[in-house]
């Protein structure tokens, strides 16, 4: 991490923008944002974990389930720097998803699932998370 000398300090918005194909490499684009991000604006250790964490799942969520791995379709990431906190938005091409009735991962029938945890995983850590009524768009919020 950079020392805080050379750490850029958020006055207003600051926006970055991925347009993302459903392969494999865009995972490590995503990543490398990320990396980009917590050392410019020196975020600590835990919230770039749950950042890393949190648009892994929403990445490969948008490309597996919403673009149904069409590498003709995007995914869209967009972070927003704001002084105290950033907004990730991830949206895909996809019909969207009815995110109000998902079944719980921690219920005993489910335990055993391999699948089924993402979302219960990114509300868990993101302070905020939000879906558009379609499900095809997700807003997650880190303070910072």
């Amino acid at each position: 991490m950079p020392s805080s000398m050379e750490q850029e300090k958020v006055r207003v918005g600051k926006l970055y923008t991925l347009q993302l194909q459903a392969k494999e490499e865009s995972i490590a684009q995503l990543e490398n944002l990320i990396e980009n991000i917590a050392d410019r604006y020196g975020i600590s250790e835990d919230t770039f974990a749950n950042m890393m964490t949190c648009l892994n799942e929403a990445l490969i969520n948008a490309m597996k389930h919403g673009n149904k791995m069409d590498p003709n379709k995007k995914v869209i990431i967009n972070a927003e720097v704001e002084p105290k906190r950033i907004v990730w938005t991830i949206t895909d091409e996809g019909e969207g998803f009815d995110y109000t009735h998902l079944p719980d991962p921690t219920a005993p029938e489910n335990l055993e699932n391999l699948t089924g945890r993402g979302i219960f995983i990114i509300k868990h850590l993101a302070d905020q998370c939000i879906f558009n009524t379609t499900g095809n768009e997700i807003e997650l919020h880190f303070k910072i």
